[in-house]
């Protein structure tokens, strides 16, 4: 029988600009946590924004004629709009409090990503947390340094139609991102002809639920008993290109 364990990684400082967060990661892999073949490292999208500094103060922004326009449509304020239409490449749809865009990555999201939740204004300075710049690159350099058979980079993500966020993988590295499993057989010899699994958006969901959305305080979780054979593949294969999207 296969067990899959999901062990939260305890004692992560707040990180900062400029730290080193593989070895902050590293320096916790010890006793039952020190990392095996086949693990899995999950790190939360905002620590790994955090180490790479990109965080931006919200005052230093200037806002475009068009930000000032559509923050008063959606009702946010227009420097924080200008700071998600320079991470897009196109507003999909707005409404008062309401901004989905598609991020310069491909992502179709609210805000682009960019967070301001757990942005501590310890000084009063009011802040806001852009994603990675390339997170498939930080991914393979995080992974790199720690030794890691794989490891993600996650965020929360909602679904169309669906209520409620989820964990989705931006960021992969080591392990396949996806699982194709047309041409293999179901339980009574059937062909399976479409059947795509979403490797890394699956482990990235369930590593969420330790993690948490609140104040758990717990943004990397070492995932344990997971297999694979198919070569690894970046996370941006992930993103369904717009010539099959029905939607667009």
């Amino acid at each position: 029988m296969q067990k899959v364990e999901l062990l939260a990684v305890p004692g992560l400082p707040m990180v900062k600009a400029g730290d080193d967060l593989a070895a902050l990661i590293g320096e916790r892999l010890t006793g039952e946590l020190a990392l095996r073949n086949g693990d899995v490292l999950v790190l939360a999208q905002k620590i790994v924004s955090k180490a790479e500094g990109r965080m931006v103060e919200i005052g230093t922004v200037k806002p475009s004629q068009r930000a000032i326009e559509l923050g008063a449509e959606v009702q946010k304020d227009p420097r924080l709009v200008e700071l998600i239409l320079s991470e897009s490449v196109r507003v999909v749809r707005s409404r008062p409090n309401v901004l989905i865009v598609e991020h310069r990555l491909g992502f179709v999201m609210a805000n682009a990503g960019i967070d301001q939740s757990n942005v501590a204004p310890q000084d009063g300075v009011e802040r806001a947390l852009l994603l990675p710049k390339e997170p498939d690159a930080s991914a393979e350099a995080l992974r790199a340094k720690l030794g890691a058979t794989a490891l993600l980079i996650i965020d929360s993500f909602g679904r169309p139609w669906r209520r409620g966020t989820t964990g989705v993988a931006i960021g992969s590295a080591g392990l396949p991102a996806m699982l194709d499993l047309r041409g293999n057989s179901d339980l009574f010899g059937r062909t399976l002809q479409v059947t795509i699994s979403a490797f890394a958006d699956e482990i990235a969901a369930a590593a969420s639920l330790v993690m948490g959305q609140a104040d758990e305080a717990q943004p990397v979780v070492l995932v344990r008993g997971l297999s694979w054979k198919l070569p690894a593949t970046n996370a941006a294969e992930l993103v369904r290109p717009a010539t099959e999207d029905l939607f667009r």
